[in-house]
């Protein structure tokens, strides 16, 4: 981004300032001690003066009117008021004593001149400076005279050079920003039938998913100026500062027949009013107050200006910015589905070498729940991985360890494991691996099983799935808790014995069940009423909370045997899918379906 010139001619003077004012310290600092040392000169009396002429201890004299400075014999100075006296130069004479006689009117020195002129000049310096700073016409606060100024970042038409087809996915998100460029770009179209077009889009989104990629996109289409500020940068513990930087804000966009102003995360002045104890909150507040009243008088204005802001708690704002007439229209940024992280990941890879075998899909598949953000850091650990190893090329099994490095953390080389525990973490996955490949109608195709320690798995059995699923049958939540309890039913079926390592199985597999029964209406002695948790929850009984444990309980016990069983009747594939992995330590699913002999499903091609 281009520098503001003002700014740093500022910047600039602030210095110049500072060494001037050192300089100016350290010549009053001198001129302190000189006044220091003259003060220390002894000054005696006129009786003592010439008591020490009589005994020939003085050695020199300089006589200043009435006024004598001299140095005694043994080299101490001293000073002395003598009155006129006309036999004081015989005697002087007599004892051999140097005399100076000095005028008493002397010229004004330009040692005393030299700190009133440098203190003049930077008098002249600040003032100057001031002056042309206010007058300049930059947006943003570039000095302190000037603290109500907007801090918005302007970005002309030519500097933007996003548009919607720099974002890939969020299609719905898309055609309701659509109806604001048409707007911004033909607003004669809308007032000839005396519609008004929503003057404020609220865009709402978990982190990284492109919201203020959306932004400059609409701007970019729209081809306008663009104002960005952040919501956090209006609040100042200065009463009237925030309000005065709104109001700056709108005075900038007024400038321009169509401008778009984009204020991400909102949320840092827009919460909800009446919850202050004073202070900064009530400067929020009336921050809040002039954001409202500049958005109500669009209406008289004749400028086509759009508001967007952004945020991720739109559960916190002020009931006044959402009511029609203001961010009337609310805009979701969901996570991108499946072909939008395909597309989104073909993006990212235009500017990396990347090897052929790569299939963006596939990828696009093991990333589901990634943000737009999560997907670009994805290619980049890629990118770092393929680097650090002196590769030509990006490939497959540098996305495989980036994806693992950020769902599971980094790979935990200084661990020493045992054989028995390598052969328990064997067991385990296995475990897990075998029980979803015997259950292929209700489970998602098995992608691969490691037991290299990551984070704090000791081991992992990850899947693909062909699809973006947005709700589960009650056959395939059943499946999801039987593999689950695989890995430990694994474990009691060879070593008889059970570790701690399912302690995260459980859990999931504890949520799964409560959910079916609480949540979801799928238990038949509970039926279809819904016994929340939390926030909000629904009261129940001491005897219903009965019922809902005892239910769960079973749930988990007949999971757990079918898993059991289904390993016991398998015991010959899940001893060697346990020693396959204790020997290469990672499989994936082509090699595991051809050593076990059993049928492939049919998307294989995909893992």
């Amino acid at each position: 981004m281009k520098k503001n010139k003002n700014s740093n001619y500022w910047n600039k003077g602030l210095k110049g300032i500072g060494y001037g004012a050192f300089f100016i310290f350290g010549l009053f600092f001198l001129l302190h001690q000189l006044i220091d040392s003259s003060r220390r000169i002894k000054t005696i009396s006129h009786t003592t003066f010439w008591e020490k002429i009589d005994s020939k201890q003085v050695k020199f004299v300089k006589i200043t009117g009435q006024d004598v400075q001299g140095v005694l014999k043994d080299g101490s100075p001293f000073e002395a008021t003598v009155g006129n006296d006309p036999g004081m130069w015989d005697k002087l004479r007599q004892q051999g004593v140097e005399v100076v006689v000095a005028s008493t009117s002397s010229p004004l020195s330009l040692w005393y001149l030299i700190p009133i002129l440098i203190f003049i000049a930077l008098m002249f310096l600040i003032w100057y400076m001031s002056r042309k700073s206010c007058g300049s016409s930059g947006g943003g606060m570039s000095n302190i005279f000037s603290m109500t100024k907007s801090r918005a970042r302007l970005f002309m038409p030519s500097s933007i050079k996003e548009n919607f087809d720099s974002v890939a996915g969020v299609v719905e998100a898309k055609e309701e920003l659509r109806d604001v460029v048409d707007f911004l770009r033909n607003p004669e179209k809308y007032e000839r039938l005396g519609a008004k077009i929503t003057r404020g889009v609220l865009l709402i989104g978990a982190p990284g998913n492109g919201k203020t990629l959306l932004a400059r996109a609409v701007a970019g289409e729209a081809n306008c100026p663009f104002l960005s500020v952040s919501g956090s940068e209006f609040v100042e513990v200065l009463v009237g500062v925030g309000s005065g930087r709104v109001r700056d804000l709108f005075a900038q966009a007024r400038k321009y027949p169509a401008c778009i102003i984009f204020i991400d995360e909102i949320d840092a002045v827009g919460r909800q009013r009446g919850a202050g104890l004073g202070g900064a909150n009530d400067e929020r507040e009336q921050t809040l107050n002039q954001l409202l009243t500049e958005m109500d008088g669009f209406q008289t204005s004749k400028n086509s200006i759009i508001v967007l802001a952004a945020t991720n708690r739109a559960d916190v704002l002020d009931p006044a910015l959402l009511r029609p007439g203001r961010f009337d229209r609310q805009v979701h940024v969901p996570y991108p589905d499946l072909w939008s992280r395909k597309d989104i990941l073909s993006i990212h890879m235009k500017p990396v070498i990347v090897c052929q075998e790569v299939d963006t899909e596939k990828l696009a598949r093991g990333t589901q729940g990634f943000s737009a953000a999560d997907l670009a850091n994805l290619v980049n650990e890629a990118a770092i991985i393929a680097s650090k190893e002196d590769e030509n090329k990006v490939q497959v099994r540098h996305f495989e360890a980036a994806r693992d490095k950020m769902l599971l953390g980094k790979e935990l080389k200084t661990i020493r494991m045992t054989d028995d525990d390598k052969k328990i973490t064997a067991y385990h996955e296995a475990g897990h691996a075998l029980v979803r490949l015997l259950m292929p109608k209700h489970s998602d195709p098995l992608h691969k099983v490691t037991i290299i320690p990551r984070g704090k798995a000791l081991g992992l059995t990850h899947c693909l799935p062909e699809r973006d699923k947005y709700s589960l049958s009650k056959m395939e939540i059943l499946a999801h808790i039987t593999m689950a309890l695989g890995g430990r039913a694994a474990e009691e079926i060879v070593f008889e014995t059970v570790c701690t390592g399912a302690e995260s199985d459980f859990r999931a597999a504890t949520d799964f069940a409560r959910k079916m029964i609480c949540s979801y209406g799928m238990s038949d002695s509970l039926g279809f009423v819904v016994y929340g948790q939390g926030d909000g929850a629904f009261s129940y009984s001491e005897a219903t909370a009965q019922k809902i444990d005892a239910e769960v309980q079973n749930v988990m016990d007949r999971c757990y045997r079918d898993a059991k069983k289904l390993l016991m009747d398998n015991r010959d594939k899940l001893d060697r899918l346990a020693d396959a992995l204790l020997e290469k330590e990672t499989l994936f699913a082509a090699d595991i379906y051809s050593m076990l002999d059993i049928e492939p499903r049919a998307d294989l091609r995909f893992a």
